[in-house]
């Protein structure tokens, strides 16, 4: 038989371990609603109509000759050397955004074939300097 001093202790430690697994489950599902996950253009063509009520971000490379702007939409294709999808954008785009480059649409998806981006994030490699360092390097050195 326990003596109280040992049941208090117990009864504490349970309370902690079941409002910590409370606390997880309540994290991962709060997370699991605000991520938004990354698909290429093959991934989503494989997939059923309603797997993408949500928005997620549509990743790929910007198709070369496939950019074209009216006002202030831009629309353009991105590939995974695959798939297609065209993505259509009202606003500007960052200055890394280039043909043939690296492209993360973050939007819905209309159908198969278009998707409407709320966000564009242009993808650049390792040796990236943004213009405004680089010139500030260059006077630097002077």
């Amino acid at each position: 038989m326990l003596n109280i001093k040992t049941k208090n202790r117990l009864l504490i430690f349970l309370s902690i371990f079941v409002l910590s697994i409370i606390l997880t489950i309540f994290l991962f599902k709060t997370l699991r609603n605000n991520v938004l996950y990354f698909y290429s253009p093959s991934e989503v063509s494989k997939s059923d109509e309603n797997a993408f009520k949500n928005n997620i971000r549509l990743g790929g490379m910007v198709k070369p000759g496939s950019v074209k702007t009216d006002n202030n939409e831009i629309k353009f294709i991105v590939t995974d050397y695959k798939k297609e999808i065209i993505v259509i954008y009202q606003g500007t785009v960052p200055a890394l955004f280039a043909e043939g480059k690296g492209v993360v649409a973050e939007g819905k998806l209309q159908d198969k074939k278009f998707f409407l981006a709320k966000r564009i994030l242009a993808k650049h490699d390792e040796n990236y300097m943004p213009p405004e360092i680089k010139e500030s390097l260059k006077q630097d050195a002077r």
